[in-house]
């Protein structure tokens, strides 16, 4: 064990000396050097480099799974007093990278989120919920393993602060008209304190780019109402090719795993609605993605960078009866100050 432990200092003390001899670096600083716009810690910055990032993000759900199969109202009525419809999630998200030294760039992130869902009772009568309000933050840092040959691999370790709330309320048809508690999808924060742990490793080559990223999510501790979300482990694929100088074109395969909701509220009843019982939480989902980005290289706009990427699930299976994915949009607008 002994020996090993100093065969691995050793080659990490040689790839750490040799990599600052080494030109042939990977790099952010092309149309394709960044991930597909929906992925996040994907790239780290040289020292002293400063870069300012917005998102707009939509994710829309509709019509009804159970596991591996689709659903109706009927079924889940069979269960639950209210079925819901579909479901609309915006989130605008702001961010903030610097690195302290070529090996180490911190990140924080905040959101804001709108949630709006329609649903269904039993006796046919419809009707909608919405909230809005600031997500969790995220404080990470990434750290970069070794950067030589267009080859490059970083850590990524982050906490995640509950300041979105687990407390939003609505006026229902059956409460009387009295604001009640809304179900776990439509809070806009955990309540939890969470930990994000990653690696990515990304390639170059004089035309095209590619990466894989591997991500946990991780909530630590039960929130005040007794719960807490389910961890999430996200494994992305993607190959990026240069279209001129400014552009490049880049597909994408994710698969997704998402555990179930761990506890109660006892704010909610299950029997009222699907979206309030937990075993309806979780599943597994593999999605593909398409997108875009373009990389300003000239005049005041140098650096700035604009993007985007849809992406669709191929394959889905939900715990319980859940919404579907449908689709997710995102739109996104990056500027590096070198």
């Amino acid at each position: 064990m002994k020996n090993l432990l100093v065969a691995t200092l050793c080659v990490v003390t040689s790839i750490t000396f040799s990599q600052e001899k080494e030109t042939n670096l990977w790099t952010s600083n092309r149309p394709d050097g960044h991930a597909p716009i929906s992925i996040m810690g994907d790239h780290i910055h040289h020292k002293g480099e400063l870069m300012f990032s917005y998102r707009y993000m939509t994710m829309d759900m509709r019509h009804l799974r159970q596991d591996t199969y689709d659903a109706t109202n009927a079924d889940a009525h069979a269960n639950y007093m209210v079925s819901p419809q579909n479901m609309t999630m915006n989130m605008h998200m702001l961010s903030i990278m610097y690195a302290l030294s070529n090996k180490l760039t911190l990140m924080a992130m905040s959101n804001y989120l709108k949630n709006d869902m329609d649903l269904q009772m039993r006796n046919g009568n419809e009707f909608s919920t919405n909230t809005s309000g600031l997500g969790d933050i995220s404080v990470s840092a990434l750290y970069s393993i070794f950067n030589k040959n267009r080859k490059e691999l970083h850590a990524h370790l982050g906490i995640y602060i509950p300041t979105g709330s687990i407390e939003k309320k609505g006026m229902l048809p059956m409460s009387m008209g009295n604001e009640v508690q809304l179900p776990y999808t439509m809070q806009t924060g955990t309540g939890s304190f969470g930990a994000k742990l990653g690696l990515t490793y990304l390639g170059q080559c004089k035309k095209f780019s590619w990466g894989h990223q591997l991500t946990g999510i991780i909530n630590i501790n039960d929130n005040e109402q007794d719960y807490k979300f389910g961890n999430r482990y996200n494994f992305n694929n993607w190959f990026a090719a240069k279209a001129g100088n400014n552009l490049s074109i880049s597909v994408r395969l994710e698969a997704v795993v998402m555990v179930e909701i761990d506890g109660s509220s006892s704010l909610l009843n299950p029997m009222m609605v699907s979206t309030a019982d937990t075993k309806n939480s979780g599943g597994t989902y593999l999605n593909s993605g398409f997108g875009l980005n373009y990389l300003a290289t000239n005049g005041n706009l140098d650096g700035l960078r604009f993007a985007t990427e849809i992406s669709t699930p191929f394959f889905q299976n939900l715990n319980g009866i859940q919404l579907k994915q449908n689709y997710n949009l995102t739109f996104g607008m990056q500027y590096a100050f070198h």
